[in-house]
């Protein structure tokens, strides 16, 4: 018997077939197996999620010592609600906290525990910034800068 050759449409329908896969193969997606994560975006998913959940352990713990800690040290003294006293003015920037924490201070210690947790939330933020400029996804390093610039407007906003 004689084949016949694949009419236009049978040859239209394979070529759309085939672009199809390889616009979703460019994409990242596996278009056997309906996969969108690609080996690297599953290891950049699991150290953001690993900075996030040891910092947060991390952060709280310091915070728990340095108030177990002042409590040791200031639990039997009466709370004087009379005049208020406010932040002292070494915990007013990082370095200051740093100092206080080397010099011992139990206060010093909860501060450097609060900084890390504000800390860890822009660390994640520059991560990601970081792994979008490798990929060369500029409209995800847009909208991570625009994510960065609130998140520091919103720490030195305040001073200035």
């Amino acid at each position: 018997m004689m084949q016949q050759e694949p009419s236009d449409m049978e040859q239209l329908q394979e070529q759309s077939i085939s672009t199809v896969a390889q616009m979703l193969n460019d994409c990242g997606i596996d278009a056997d197996e309906n996969s969108i994560e690609t080996p690297t975006e599953g290891q950049l998913a699991n150290l953001l999620s690993n900075l996030l959940k040891y910092g947060v352990l991390i952060a709280s713990a310091i915070v728990l010592l340095g108030g177990i800690l002042y409590l040791i040290r200031h639990g039997a003294e009466p709370a004087e609600y009379r005049v208020f006293r406010g932040e002292p003015s070494e915990f007013s920037s990082p370095a200051g906290v740093l100092s206080a924490v080397l010099s011992g201070s139990r206060r010093g210690i909860i501060q450097l525990g609060l900084l890390l947790l504000i800390a860890i939330p822009i660390v994640r933020v520059l991560i990601s910034l970081v792994a979008f400029l490798l990929r060369r996804k500029f409209i995800y390093v847009s909208v991570t800068l625009l994510v960065l610039a609130s998140l520091i407007y919103s720490l030195v906003g305040a001073y200035y």
